[in-house]
């Protein structure tokens, strides 16, 4: 029992370090942090499918943000000509789509974001970087469920 409270003690401390470190650390160069994430979600589905199109309830689900959050990120988005919205198949369906005139703008960001992750799999190694990551997912689905 002790143990137990020692290591959930432990996991604390380190998810608070991890978290201000995070949070003094701009991953998203040149571009509000929400903004990053939304461009990230499309441009995930753009390379693994080729649609450059996604729709406004899958940006909410994956991120976890509020659908009034996320509609003023996309018009920030749009006002800067990185995405436009689309109209669904019915009139309670939106999609954001990518203007891949203006995808350099984003994966200029992604590069700078790549470069850093890059000097963390030197610090840790790949096999904790790994472990990073499964861990990360795990919880991620887990409070999802």
């Amino acid at each position: 029992m002790e143990d137990d409270y020692e290591l959930e003690e432990q996991l604390i401390a380190a998810w608070i370090r991890l978290t201000g470190t995070l949070k003094n650390t701009r991953i998203t160069h040149g571009m509000i942090y929400n903004e990053a994430i939304v461009l990230s979600i499309a441009y995930a589905r753009y390379k693994k499918d080729g649609t450059d199109t996604i729709p406004f309830k899958e940006i909410a689900s994956e991120t976890r943000m509020l659908k009034s959050l996320v509609n003023r990120t996309v018009d920030s988005l749009e006002k800067k000509g990185l995405v436009e919205r689309i109209d669904g198949q019915d009139k309670r369906t939106t999609n954001v789509r990518l203007v891949k005139e203006k995808l350099d703008v984003y994966l200029e960001m992604h590069a700078h974001t790549l470069e850093m992750v890059r000097g963390i799999v030197q610090i840790v190694g790949r096999k904790d970087a790994e472990a990073f990551v499964r861990i990360a997912q795990k919880i991620s689905e887990a409070s999802q469920a």
